[in-house]
């Protein structure tokens, strides 16, 4: 199941192209990279790079900066990273250092970190414009307005700072938002990898065990495939913890009788898989857990057939809350008058957030949805956009205004989907979602 994962170096190079287009003239862009983050005393949590340093240079080391400069007869990416350092490497590990970083990554020079003001300030010296994600570490803000600070007090000598600050987050939000063939590639592969864990997951499955043994059988088939991470804190949620939408305590036994829902992707190369699917403990439906599971599964289906370029998350959601909503009316769960029931979606009582979202190197990943007043993504798909579509039905425990055969059900159903140019493809290829493919699987 492993393949190649890494993508090309000129794919990076070609983003960086694509962005110095979209930078005005006479401007550098200052972009840093994620920093460790201490776990406890003298130990680091696993190292996550910042995403859209990543998406520029590929590179995976912490505290390094990356440099664009577009001007009239300049464009050129400058790195700056750690330098190499034997004594630290023995304790800590390789580092790339600045001869490796220009031959491997492409970058047209790479200075080490010690340098940079006396190698960054001339850079941004006489530029019009600084371009930074300001959504970055406060730190590394502050940091620049240190550097242009610099730069003003040596206006006497001619001396000429930026006088514009410009927040780059929308160029780069833009551009991750259109996956190429080679990350569609590796989201196709953390998919796959993702669906096996989750069949790993159902085949685990029994009363008794805890949740958190079921978390460890997917960590295994991710590590095991490739995808050293989870992409997000798995969901492991039995019984009425399924009703708990970011539950990820993930510390209760599994009870004979409930169902059991797992929301939990890999991670491959940076990019996540978001994959949910619910099933029973003991590997067979009630009568009033598959009538629900049943309705969610077909509204899920109705608005994956309906996805094409110019579709909107808008117009999915109408077409999903019309039919979840008469789909509890049939099952007694919502009374009353049923176009009104309609007109209010009064389903959203039980699917009680958003029918998906973008995917990419991060879960929930970067892009604008084109959001109304009334909060409605009116966004048209276009083709490479990749989204979750994930409708839900909870019902607590604790709901009273229902038959006691539907409380404590918990049901939520996502897969990943590619928009192309004439439809849709969908990622998530391998983890059973029928009830029919679901108890045979359990019952292997």
């Amino acid at each position: 199941m492993i393949k190649n994962t890494l993508l090309p170096v000129a794919e990076f190079c070609q983003r960086r192209k694509n962005f110095i287009a979209q930078m005005p003239n006479n401007s550098i862009a200052l972009i840093a990279a994620g920093k460790e983050v201490t776990r406890s005393n003298d130990t680091e949590y696993p190292f996550c790079q910042n995403k859209h340093f990543y998406y520029l240079t590929g590179f995976n080391e912490p505290d390094a900066i990356l440099a664009i400069i577009k001007a009239d007869d300049v464009a050129e990416s400058v790195l700056f990273s750690r330098e190499k350092d034997p004594l630290q490497e023995v304790w800590h590990g390789r580092r790339v250092g600045q001869n490796k970083a220009i031959k491997d990554y492409k970058f047209d020079n790479c200075f080490a970190l010690a340098d940079i003001e006396e190698q960054l300030i001339p850079l941004i010296t006489g530029k019009t414009a600084v371009l930074i994600c300001q959504n970055e570490q406060n730190d590394f803000q502050q940091q620049v307005l240190n550097w242009l600070s610099q730069i003003k007090q040596a206006s006497r000598t001619g001396a000429k700072a930026p006088t514009t600050l410009i927040d780059c987050n929308n160029i780069l939000d833009e551009m991750r938002l259109h996956k190429s063939n080679a990350e569609l590639d590796i989201m196709r592969q953390v998919n796959v990898i993702s669906g096996a864990a989750h069949q790993r997951a159902m085949q685990q499955s029994q009363a008794g065990k805890f949740e958190y043994q079921i978390e460890a059988e997917l960590l295994h088939e991710f590590a095991s495939n490739g995808a050293r991470y989870p992409a997000y804190s798995s969901i492991v949620a039995g019984g009425d913890n399924a009703n708990i939408l970011h539950y990820t305590d993930n510390d209760e036994a599994l009870k004979n009788g409930d169902l059991l829902l797992i929301d939990a992707g890999g991670e491959l190369a940076g990019y996540a898989a978001d994959i949910t699917r619910t099933f029973p403990v003991n590997g067979k439906f009630s009568e009033p857990q598959s009538l629900i599971y049943q309705l969610v599964l077909d509204s899920q289906n109705l608005a994956i057939a309906a996805i094409k370029p110019g579709q909107t998350l808008a117009e999915l959601n109408r077409i999903v809350c019309e039919f979840l909503t008469k789909g509890l009316y049939d099952l007694g769960i919502l009374q009353g008058n049923l176009t009104i029931l309609i007109a209010q979606r009064a389903c959203k009582k039980y699917f009680i957030h958003g029918l998906g979202h973008w995917l990419g190197l991060d879960v929930h990943d970067v892009g604008d949805y084109h959001a109304s007043a009334m909060r409605e993504q009116l966004r048209p798909f276009a083709d490479g956009m990749v989204l979750t579509i994930e409708p839900g039905i909870y019902i607590p425990s604790t709901d009273k205004s229902v038959d006691e055969k539907w409380r404590g059900i918990g049901v939520r159903i996502e897969d990943n989907i590619a928009i192309t140019a004439t439809g849709f493809e969908n990622l998530t290829v391998n983890a059973p979602k029928t009830i029919a493919d679901i108890e045979a699987l359990m019952a292997d």
